[in-house]
């Protein structure tokens, strides 16, 4: 019995499945990650792409706020006095107007600047279709963004002037202020392997530009 022991204490027959079934589970996690970590900064890059490509369309093409499009800065004081027609609209002359979408509805609200009163439009309204065509613009980089994933936003910039007589092609009022157009991206997540399929949260991604056009149908 003692010479069958010895000669079972021995045998090494098993001990290379058994190094690997050691091993796998630390090759595995190590795979997976690699993997996750190049998704992880692949999605990054795609989000930034993005943001770009929606502010570039944003600001060539139709304005979001209608309240933006006739709102009259006659009478502002930008601290020199009241604001008369072709005077220069300064920076706090506009405050900041941020336009998302629920459902159906887009929504814009504002926040005044340090001017206080008068540096915000009283319509609350938004152009969904151009919110839409931002949206639709920007997954093309990205699939997964949706519209409740994006804000698009309206400051002051210091560029533009009282009374400025451009119209789009339907003579409607265009902004009198070229304001600062900023894409925001937030709240997405992405799905990790390591995590088995579970979900990491995303940080937000923004960029901005100075309203071009504020009419236009289409922007490469």
């Amino acid at each position: 019995m003692t010479g069958l022991l010895r000669i079972f204490l021995r045998n090494r027959s098993g001990a290379a499945a058994t190094e690997f079934a050691l091993v796998l589970p630390i090759a595995l996690l190590f795979f997976f990650g690699i993997i996750d970590a190049g998704r992880y900064v692949w999605t990054l890059s795609e989000m930034e792409k993005a943001v770009q490509m929606g502010t570039r369309y944003a600001v060539a093409t139709r304005v979001i706020s209608d309240g933006l499009k006739s709102m009259d800065f006659t009478g502002l004081d930008c601290g020199s006095g009241a604001l008369a027609a072709g005077a220069t609209i300064c920076k706090d002359g506009l405050g900041t107007i941020t336009c998302t979408k629920s459902g159906s509805t887009v929504t814009c609200s504002c926040t005044e600047s340090a001017l206080g009163s008068g540096t915000c439009p009283g319509d609350a309204t938004g152009d969904a279709a151009a919110f839409d065509d931002i949206v639709r613009r920007m997954r093309v980089v990205q699939p997964g963004i949706g519209p409740g994933n994006v804000s698009v936003s309206y400051s002051g910039s210091g560029i533009g002037y009282v009374g400025d007589p451009a119209t789009d092609d339907d003579g409607n009022d265009l902004s009198d202020a070229s304001p600062i157009v900023t894409v925001q991206i937030q709240s997405m997540t992405m799905r990790m392997m390591l995590l088995l399929g579970g979900a990491v949260q995303l940080p937000s991604f923004s960029y901005s530009q100075t309203l071009e056009d504020g009419d236009g149908t289409w922007a490469y």
